[in-house]
């Protein structure tokens, strides 16, 4: 019976939450979740789900110390990314809230030590493009035009390759790939 009322509780802490758009943190999904895989779909209308939505996904960023997250890191089948780069030294602070991104161009090459929040623990070098240009869409639909390098534009690519289905690890082969999934599962073990 208590366990009901419990549940009661939390189903009607979660509804009031609802109601006075407070930011939740939700469960970031671990590799291998299936919606990690899968490519996310555009966004049609920006709505109040949408502005709730990016209000939780920057709260669960924060919770779990990331610089970016994908919308399908929450369980979210969108394309919406939130980025801040405001904690790392090595960048200027940068927020950004981002919805249907397009890359318009890329170039040079980096290599850049990756965390990832849905690979908790697992650290992998991977190869990005030194510079990037996309254009997405704001929180107020207005579309804008973004140029980003450097660790900014390694955050975009990471949370970009999620909205594709795409995990750093996609970008890595052979005996590389296999030694940090072995990593993974290690540190899988240690946190059960």
């Amino acid at each position: 019976m208590s366990h009901q009322c419990c549940n009661l509780y939390v189903d009607l802490k979660s509804h009031i939450q609802r109601i006075n758009f407070i930011p939740m943190v939700r469960e970031i999904l671990r590799f291998p979740h299936p919606i990690l895989k899968k490519p996310t779909k555009k966004v049609d209308v920006i709505d109040r789900e949408i502005r709730e939505l990016v209000r939780d996904m920057f709260e669960t960023m924060y919770h779990s110390e990331g610089v970016g997250l994908a919308a399908n890191q929450i369980g979210v089948d969108l394309q919406v990314m939130v980025i801040d780069t405001t904690p790392r030294k090595e960048s200027p602070p940068l927020k950004l809230v981002l919805i249907n991104p397009e890359v318009i161009h890329s170039e040079g090459s980096l290599n850049y030590k990756e965390g990832c929040l849905s690979f908790p623990g697992l650290v992998v070098e991977v190869e990005r493009n030194s510079k990037i240009q996309f254009k997405a869409l704001d929180l107020e639909g207005e579309e804008r035009t973004y140029e980003l390098e450097g660790f900014p534009a390694i955050v975009f690519q990471h949370e970009m390759d999620h909205l594709m289905g795409i995990t750093f690890l996609d970008r890595i082969k052979g005996l590389k790939k296999r030694l940090a999934l072995e990593r993974y599962a290690k540190l899988q073990k240690q946190r059960v």
